[in-house]
């Protein structure tokens, strides 16, 4: 009967909300909340998770969705993480309007004008795109149960807040601080209220010492069980003698300081006997320390060490006869393991599933073959910028592990198409392969992976310049499960293939097929044609590619959400609209400023990112600028300072290069930074701050001095 919903009015509320708490994805709740004003009422109790990104103003948001969603236990806010909100559509004059009419409009109406001209202006005012203290205590008010809470890059975030959210907030079991200016108070509030907390980030925490971490220890020990601290310089061994004291309940311990010495490590081992996944990058940490992990930590399952300068085959060999139960192993630019080290762990550590190899130099083919042969269950290897190993070395990985799935290649030199042939014979289950920058491996290797990897599901092919038509062509025939697909930079490649791709590969929904020269209208037209769950798009430095293969392509894809499609000629405006207009799905388009005419602007402007060009000019006469739109302005202000300091941080641990690298690198780190600096002290003096230009946002100046107190000259470099 019409004007009657029979099967809604039947259900109860419960049922409907058991419905709604088993959809995992957010669009299919989101959808299910239109359904009707019944169901829209009903969602706002069945939500558990909310994430904030960085908006124009993140407390008031706080404050809406507490009221929006009453029973959420997990909070996420980002400001790492740009958000568009869609701008008010323009409001309809009445006929016979005019100006004074207009300019007497209702405050509703001026109130909405405000905030879209607020928001419209991509974050002209910093401070007002970050969490602070008030926040804090809104989301505290709002969420006393809640029980994750992730506050990532949230600089006016302090003490205060911290302890007024303890306070409220003494169900807390997950808590992640990860650039947080948050000081020792804050923490021991933690310690003091949340006595169920269980897992701690503190990655990035300039402002913590050891009394605050002692103090949550403390207050958190019969509780906790995982504890991540990353460049903390007053984190000392201190604060781990304390962990390994009291907290014996431990699991995953995270450290990346140069503050923590053997000692340290050695407490955290003997007194936390659970624990199960070690991450170290710790400069000062030596083979004695591992002597003792070896024979202490019986359950280590994950151990993963990063940049070690005192790490040798002694402390391998350690790890090999005590930690029989591992199971995933990462080695990251340690230079002093070689294959002697590495076959100490085949032949001890039998029960390896992952094991990912990194800038380790002296680990050659020697080592990897006894992975081979002792290590049956492998199911995942990483070996990247690995040249000393050869193909002997991934044929006896093919010969002894079948159930290998996912492998990645990248910058091994000696590596070819045998290597690739043994792997695809042997390794029948793979269902990932990522190669980069491998101009060894080409036709016959990949032809040899279509032929016998039927179950492959991600490949991507990055600059391998000996791969064409040929090998697709086999990938077509032979995959017919695959969902992505990267072949960006292999010039060979050619129309042929990626039609092949397109009758061959219908699930098909990653493609990305940037830098490729032969690419033309026939390639877009085919894959519109046999793949229509395609979702993400990347065809940048394609100029063969036009508006007519464009429009062949939207008019079957309907599924499409993102579309990269810089420095295409043969694109114009009249192609970005297309691509808006045609996909209802589309979230993301990737294009130059110039070929977006105004009417796509209004129709779609919160999805389009503009081409960002840097120019660049400090102490070697070039200009440095940035872009104003949402994008730069949202993603490159925020995270540029983390990024130069890393780079800073590499050169002073790198002094191997030589002076003129080293001069160059901290050039480039030293202008980034002062730019940073520049533009933060900019928004702040058009602002009226009276407090300065440089606090605890703006500490560009500090880490230079402190890194390098006697900082290279720069004086007549010429790059």
């Amino acid at each position: 009967m019409r004007g009657r919903d029979l099967i809604n009015n039947g259900l109860p509320d419960e049922l409907i909300l058991e419905i709604l708490q088993r959809l995992d994805s957010k669009p299919s709740r989101d959808a299910c909340s239109l359904v009707c004003k019944r169901w829209l009422h009903l969602e706002r109790f069945s939500r558990t998770t909310l994430r904030i990104g960085a908006s124009f103003s993140p407390d008031t948001f706080v404050t809406l969705l507490s009221r929006r969603f009453p029973h959420a236990t997990s909070i996420h806010v980002d400001e790492r993480l740009s958000v568009s909100l869609p701008s008010p559509p323009p409001l309809k004059r009445k006929r016979g309007s005019n100006k004074s009419s207009s300019s007497s409009s209702s405050p509703s109406s001026r109130k909405r004008q405000k905030v879209s001209n607020k928001t419209r202006s991509g974050g002209e005012n910093a401070e007002s795109c970050s969490l602070t203290d008030a926040g804090l205590i809104a989301l505290a008010d709002g969420f006393p149960r809640i029980e994750n809470l992730s506050l990532i890059w949230c600089p006016n975030v302090s003490s205060f807040g911290l302890r007024c959210l303890a306070q409220k907030c003494t169900s807390l079991r997950s808590l992640d601080l990860q650039g947080c200016f948050v000081g020792d108070q804050g923490l021991a509030a933690v310690g003091e209220f949340c006595k169920q907390l269980e897992e701690l980030n503190l990655r990035f925490c300039e402002g913590l010492t050891d009394v605050g971490v002692i103090e949550l220890v403390i207050g958190c020990a019969k509780s906790l069980k995982s504890i991540g601290v990353a460049a903390s310089a007053k984190v000392t061994d201190l604060s781990l003698e304390a962990v390994g004291s009291h907290c014996k309940l431990l699991e995953v311990l995270f450290l990346d300081s140069e503050c923590i010495h053997d000692k340290g490590v050695v407490a955290v081992v003997k007194g936390c006997r659970r624990l199960k996944s070690l991450k170290l990058q710790c400069v000062n940490v030596t083979d004695a320390a591992f002597s003792v992990v070896g024979e202490f930590c019986v359950s280590l399952e994950r151990l993963a060490l990063y940049s070690f300068q005192q790490f040798t085959d002694m402390g391998m060999m350690f790890i090999g006869k005590g930690c029989k139960n591992l199971k995933d192993l990462t080695l990251s630019d340690c230079y002093f393991v070689n294959c002697t080290g590495l076959e100490a762990i085949a032949r001890g550590c039998k029960e390896l599933t992952r094991i990912e190899i990194n800038g380790c130099h002296n680990i050659g083919t020697r080592g990897l073959e006894a992975v081979g042969k002792s290590c049956p269950r492998l199911t995942e290897l990483a070996l990247l910028y690995c040249q000393r190993i050869g193909n002997s070395a991934l044929y006896q990985i093919g010969k002894g592990c079948k159930s290998l799935e996912t492998l990645h290649l990248v910058d091994c030199a000696g590596i070819g198409d045998s290597a690739m042939c043994s792997i695809a014979k042997g390794c029948r289950n793979l269902k990932k392969l990522h190669i980069r920058r491998c101009y060894e491996i080409g036709n016959k290797g990949v032809i040899a992976i279509g032929k016998n990897c039927k179950s492959l599901t991600e490949l991507s092919l990055r600059f391998c310049d000996k791969v064409g038509d040929v090998a697709l062509v086999a990938v077509g025939k032979g995959c017919s499960f695959l969902q992505q697909l990267n072949v960006s930079g292999c010039h060979q490649i050619g129309d042929v293939g990626i039609s092949a791709i397109a009758k061959g590969c219908p699930q098909l929904t990653h493609l990305d097929i940037s830098v490729l020269q032969n690419i033309g209208d026939m390639s877009l037209s085919e894959l519109g044609e046999g793949c229509p769950m395609l979702k993400d798009l990347v065809l940048s430095h394609c100029h063969n590619v036009t508006d007519n293969g464009l429009n062949h392509l939207v008019n079957r894809c309907k599924l499409l959400e993102t579309c990269h499609m810089v420095y295409c000629p043969g694109i114009t405006s009249a192609g970005v609209a297309t691509v808006v207009s045609s996909c209802s799905h589309i979230k993301k388009v990737l294009i130059e400023k110039c070929k977006v005419s105004e009417r796509t602007i209004r129709r779609a402007g919160s999805i389009i990112s503009y081409l960002c060009l840097i120019i660049w000019r400090h102490k070697f006469g070039w200009d440095l600028k940035m872009c104003k739109s949402k994008c730069c302005k949202n993603i490159v202000i925020q995270n540029l300072y983390h990024i130069c300091s890393q780079l800073l941080i590499f050169v002073q641990k790198t002094l191997s290069l030589t002076t003129l690298n080293h001069q160059i690198l901290y050039a480039l780190a030293t202008s980034l930074l002062s730019f940073v600096s520049g533009t933060r002290a900019l928004e702040r003096s058009q602002k009226g701050d009276e407090e300065g230009s440089l606090d605890r946002n703006d500490m560009a100046t500090k880490p230079l001095q402190t890194v390098f107190p006697t900082a290279p000259s720069t004086r007549g470099l010429c790059l």
